[in-house]
């Protein structure tokens, strides 16, 4: 398939993904059940678990797997690590640890204040990582940035530990959050996710040009004239909002982030700018899946996504690492 067929067909691949997604759970509803909760609804439960469940459900799951898999691209192409996801910059450990200590210190446990303190441990986390990162010049390499994110990551993981000793109970609610789930999020949440995710996607797109460069090495970035220091500062800032979002709404999901730009680049090459493009329709293709798949094996019930994004992305990855080494 042609580049010029391949978004169009993205686009129409996750709208079909978004209306099944509305339409398949625990009950099933038809087409015209779904078109009437939203043209004409009369209030009963099928309007209500349509517009006020499955609705916001589908949306943040369009909003995290954009977020994870843009923000992958971007990690990888500051870090130049191939296996760069959101976890090496500790912004799940950031975003864990304050959702821990909100939950078992301070008795919080209502998504909309998580959802907060989960993002400003992430940004937090992140800021301390791009400090460590730093010269003593002000400058920042990718093995500075990788080493200060494993640091930052294994203290805050150990801090989480601590506190889920201080108060089990409490943190028994957060493993469903850590585990990943869509559930039980409401359309504010969504809404809110969404804007968030809408605004570092942008960000990411204009730095594709310089992310290009920056892939090429310091040394050569900087003899072709590219704004290194600016390029890395709105990199750390795109990483952190969407990361931080998808992450303080949904838990953190694993392999979307480092599957999905493998994938892409395996079938659009090497480029940022179309590698962003396709993963910006990829990562909620992938997410709205896993989705599906999390809502139907064991109906009524259903499994974390976080579960089921592990059980498909560590095959695949397997998979297009072994057709690279025979290509290559």
């Amino acid at each position: 398939m042609s580049g010029a067929l391949l978004i169009p067909a993205g686009v129409a691949l996750v709208l079909l993904l978004a209306a099944l997604s509305v339409m398949i759970g625990s009950t099933v509803f038809s087409p015209a059940d779904v078109a009437t909760a939203l043209l004409a609804p009369t209030g009963g439960e099928s309007d209500l678990v349509i517009t006020g469940v499955r609705i916001p459900r589908m949306l943040l799951a369009i909003a995290a797997g954009a977020a994870l898999s843009v923000a992958g691209v971007v990690m990888q192409a500051l870090t130049r690590n191939p296996l760069a996801d959101p976890g090496i910059l500790g912004v799940n450990a950031g975003a864990s640890f304050a959702v821990a200590l909100g939950m078992t210190v301070f008795g919080i446990s209502q998504y909309s204040a998580t959802l907060w303190l989960a993002f400003a441990g992430a940004a937090l986390a992140s800021i301390a990582v791009a400090a460590l990162g730093a010269s003593s010049r002000g400058s920042q390499s990718a093995a500075r940035l990788v080493l200060g994110g494993v640091a930052v990551g294994a203290v805050l993981a150990g801090a989480t530990s601590a506190l889920s000793m201080l108060n089990p109970k409490a943190y028994a609610t957060m493993r469903l959050w850590e585990a990943g789930s869509l559930a039980g999020r409401d359309l504010g949440v969504s809404g809110l996710t969404l804007a968030l995710v809408t605004g570092g996607v942008v960000v990411a797109l204009l730095l594709a040009p310089g992310l290009n460069v920056l892939v090429l090495g310091e040394d050569t970035a900087s003899s072709l004239g590219s704004r290194i220091r600016a390029v890395r500062g709105w990199s750390l800032v795109t990483i952190v909002v969407l990361c931080g979002a998808a992450t303080a709404a949904v838990g953190p999901i694993a392999f979307v982030g480092l599957m999905v730009p493998h994938a892409v680049r395996a079938v659009v090459g090497a480029d940022q700018r179309t590698v962003l493009a396709y993963s910006l329709l990829a990562g909620p293709a992938l997410l709205l899946v896993a989705d599906l798949i999390a809502r139907s094996v064991i109906r009524p019930h259903e499994v974390p996504i976080g579960v089921v994004t592990a059980i498909l992305g560590a095959p695949l990855l397997v998979a297009l690492v072994v057709f690279r080494r025979r290509a290559s």
